[in-house]
């Protein structure tokens, strides 16, 4: 169980399957999905290699930025990187979070150009990421 403040007025809600939410930024052309599953895996697994693993399918990877830092007390992994599915190029930045026996995956996937504003403003919403105790 988990709590993150509202989405930009700018995002409007839309259905993916394997997402627990997700959202379109028309205006940046961006799509941003929030994945979480828990007791299934990641508990051995370094931040890396889940990030990798989202990425299994895509050619050309350039990444352009990667570091770990806090997110609900724990250590995540942004990444920032141009990646190709099918010849077709897009911009993805990524939190992978692991916590209390859970795997959390954020995703921005936008075009190779979109804009810093746009960028923060997904940063900005992965910030407000937290989990809530279970009981």
């Amino acid at each position: 169980m988990f709590t993150v403040d509202r989405a930009p007025s700018s995002w409007r809600s839309i259905s993916v399957s394997d997402a627990l939410f997700a959202f379109r930024d028309d205006a940046a052309h961006a799509t941003i999905g929030v994945h979480g599953r828990c007791g299934k895996d990641g508990d051995d697994v370094p931040l890396e290699s889940l990030t990798q693993h989202l990425f299994i399918y895509f050619t050309e990877r350039d990444i352009a930025d990667q570091r770990r830092l806090p997110l609900d007390g724990r250590e995540a992994l942004r990444t920032e990187m141009v990646a190709k599915l099918d010849g077709v190029a897009r911009r993805f930045v990524v939190y992978v979070l692991k916590k209390d026996g859970c795997v959390y995956d954020f995703l921005y996937i936008g075009d190779p150009e979109a804009s810093e504003e746009s960028v923060a403003e997904f940063d900005g919403y992965v910030s407000t990421f937290r989990t809530a105790s279970r009981r």
